[in-house]
């Protein structure tokens, strides 16, 4: 070895981001394995490179009898060449290593990130994806969508959702199936979500059919449903067509769980939504000729408006609203209360006649002799003239 080899040692750090201090070390590591192979298994050895002169020499440590240790430099005339080609794979595994790490660290912090790249191969087990620059995504079985087709040299988007180290490198884990790319793949198609003016509240998503999304602005001038639209379209199309023609549902986020529940219905129209605060249900009446609509094909549409708000929703249409109410008289009238415009009105049918904050009739058996259940704050709201 010679200063030559230093000097390209820096150099390498200075293009690769290598240091000199981690080859130095594995170098050493590496040519002292070497000699204890080939010269002896020598415990008290080491080898020592000196950074300025590239020198490279081997030391044993002999213990002497008056219990003195010595070095003596034992270095065989022919490690110059070992040495040359030691380093050599040293420094392309120390390199291949720092790459790996690097890439790791890389794409462990863009972990729900989308990544842009091109289907090398796909087999039963996974779809092998070249995101450039020899790094490859893995899309496993479960992540891609059914139905859709993983042609080679076809370019596609993804979205990122761990990465783990492996003997072969860093295994970057993508998916086609999280809601999460459908978020990401809005947020490039409109600059309001980019810009963090409309915010993207929920996302329910059943991958290749059809996804709902809950959108809110925090500018009172700008509408969140047209501004994820687009004109004629042209912001909502791309997203579609980048998920193959997937059905998108674009819908205003509430606060208020009745609107909210009512949104996420649509396109279905409504008459009206109850909700039960306690066992979180909603129970919505429908237009007889909106029922199949609001349930949707194999209930897609009520189950995806039930993921999207978190809640447990029944629809019914109103002519079985109207059945299940029966004929009112004056003794079945126990308490009328006002819920917005309308009035409820709570009937002796054995179910407790409470009324939450909301508006809702509690759906509680009522105890013996009562026309409450046994909550207290429920029993509270019986008046003297029902004691």
């Amino acid at each position: 070895m010679n200063p030559e080899f230093i000097e390209a040692l820096k150099q390498l750090e200075r293009d690769k981001g290598v240091k000199v201090e981690s080859i130095v070390d594995a170098l050493s590591n590496a040519l002292l394995s070497t000699y204890k192979k080939k010269y002896g298994n020598a415990t008290e050895s080491r080898v020592e490179i000196d950074t300025i002169t590239g020198d490279i020499k081997v030391f044993e440590t002999v213990t002497r009898k008056d219990n003195r240790q010595e070095d003596f430099e034992v270095t065989p005339k022919d490690f110059g060449r070992i040495a040359a080609q030691t380093a050599k794979q040293v420094i392309k595994q120390r390199i291949l290593e720092f790459e790996r790490e690097n890439i790791f660290d890389d794409y462990k912090n863009r972990i729900g990130d989308l990544v842009t790249g091109i289907i090398q191969q796909s087999h039963e087990r996974m779809t092998l994806i070249d995101l450039g620059g020899k790094i490859e995504a893995l899309l496993p079985m479960n992540e891609q969508v059914y139905g859709e087709r993983y042609e080679h040299g076809r370019r596609i988007k993804c979205y990122i959702i761990d990465v783990r180290k492996s003997t072969k490198g860093p295994s970057i884990i993508v998916s086609r199936t999280h809601p999460g790319l459908v978020k990401r793949l809005f947020e490039l198609e409109v600059p309001e979500i980019f810009d963090g003016i409309v915010e993207i509240k929920a996302i329910a998503r059943e991958p290749g059919q059809r996804t709902k999304i809950a959108v809110y602005s925090k500018d009172t001038n700008v509408d969140p449903v047209g501004a994820c639209v687009g004109q004629k379209g042209s912001r909502v199309r791309m997203v579609v067509a980048e998920l193959n023609g997937e059905k998108i549902d674009i819908l205003s986020y509430s606060k208020d769980p009745i609107e909210f529940v009512k949104n996420a219905l649509r396109p279905a129209k409504t008459k009206n939504v109850g909700i039960n605060e306690e066992d979180h249900t909603a129970l919505v009446v429908v237009p007889d000729d909106q029922q199949s609509l609001a349930i949707g094909k194999d209930g897609q549409n009520a189950r995806l408006a039930a993921k999207l708000t978190g809640w447990r929703i029944d629809i019914i249409s109103e002519s079985e609203g109207e059945k299940r109410t029966p004929a009112v008289t004056d003794k079945e009238i126990l308490k009328t209360t006002e819920i917005g415009s309308e009035k409820a009105v709570a009937l002796s049918d054995g179910i407790c006649i409470a009324i939450n904050k909301k508006g809702a009739r509690c759906k509680n058996r009522v105890l013996p002799g009562s026309a409450y259940c046994g909550i207290p704050a429920h029993q509270k709201q019986e008046s003297p003239s029902e004691m």
